[in-house]
């Protein structure tokens, strides 16, 4: 397996950057960064350059989400600031106005950590994620989280505080409800949902007005997971964390239609940054840990050695999200190396 080659820049510093997305606006790619605290929201272009700042505060932004079709126009959750401090946390839409951003609530959604939009059958659907339900005491896990779901207008600035999106809950009962990652398909999209309660995948209804079909593909507790054809076999295998905040990365291979486990790598403790696809020409699973080495890591297929191989991009960095894109040829990562506020973008061959 050929060794990756990676030159990495320091974007510039963010007191707990935590959340990283693409942002489609003026005919240009541009990155967003936001940050878990009470810090601001920045702005990049796609080669890394700093832009603007978006917003100061409030902050507590989880997940960021580009509306489809839009010109700058964002969802992003706020007031999220960890699990014992979140039941103010709400989805916001976010737009470029008059040379500045305006920011407008969209829903108030307690302990909402992960949400995103997914479409099929040419349907926009929100499906928003909350952590847990309610709490009595610091750590107190003894209300599962909960999904929620709704269709997304196709103009949500009627949408405010006194007038907000109408969600549905779609599914109960999912105790440290923190996975999630989004798994685009020919049929519509689709998502992985991790919990205490395992794996679940999530699809939109079929047509309008349907109901959303919810799969376990796997009861192990996980923090989140991916799904993608790591061996090359034509069969996709479910890459995970596992447990909450855990510090192994676990990858299940099906056997006769059950996943199994193959592998195990144990000591990336708190492991918390995803991301699944394409690396270099191979597939690949790249994961970030927050204690311990705090490395981000590459884990990919090593044909001639038969076996599961892991690669470091980065020592002791601390990742808590990644974002993966390819530019001019090259593969990009950002990542939001939130133990040592470093926003960093690593160029791999």
């Amino acid at each position: 397996m050929t060794t990756m080659k990676i030159e990495k820049k320091v974007l510039g510093t963010l007191e707990k950057c935590y959340a990283v997305a693409p942002l489609r606006w003026q005919n240009k790619d541009h990155l967003l960064i936001a940050a878990e605290k009470q810090d601001p929201c920045l702005l990049f272009d796609i080669e890394g350059n700093p832009e603007c700042t978006v917003w100061e505060g409030p902050g507590g932004t989880m997940s960021i989400v580009q509306v489809p079709g839009s010109d700058g126009v964002f969802l992003a959750t706020h007031k999220f600031y960890s699990p014992n401090d979140s039941k103010e946390a709400k989805i916001v839409c976010v737009r470029p106005e008059n040379g500045g951003w305006s920011v407008q609530t969209v829903v108030e959604l307690p302990f909402v950590h992960r949400f995103d939009i997914l479409r099929r059958g040419g349907v926009n659907y929100l499906i928003a994620c909350a952590l847990k339900s309610g709490h009595e005491y610091k750590d107190d896990w003894t209300h599962p989280g909960k999904v929620f779901a709704c269709v997304l207008p196709d103009d949500l600035s009627a949408c405010s505080e006194e007038n907000p999106l109408q969600l549905t809950c779609i599914r109960e009962n999912m105790t440290r409800n923190h996975g999630y990652y989004k798994i685009p398909g020919t049929d519509g999209d689709a998502a992985l949902v991790s919990c205490e309660e395992g794996v679940f995948r999530f699809a939109p209804p079929a047509a309008p007005g349907g109901e959303w079909e919810i799969e376990l593909l796997l009861d192990k507790p996980a923090s989140d997971a991916v799904l993608l054809d790591l061996d090359g076999d034509g069969e996709d295998e479910l890459a995970l964390i596992s447990p909450f905040h855990g510090n192994s990365v676990c990858i299940f291979h099906r056997v006769d239609g059950e996943f199994r486990q193959v592998y195990e790598y144990p000591t990336a403790d708190f492991a918390h940054a995803i991301y699944g696809g394409d690396l270099c020409g191979s597939p690949a699973v790249v994961i970030g840990h927050r204690k311990g080495a705090r490395d981000l890591l590459a884990f990919r297929w090593d044909k001639e050695a038969g076996s599961y191989a892991v690669e470091t991009i980065d020592h002791d960095c601390g990742p808590a999200n990644v974002y993966h894109f390819v530019r001019g040829g090259k593969d990009v990562i950002v990542s939001t190396n939130r133990e040592i506020n470093e926003i960093a973008m690593y160029t791999i061959e």
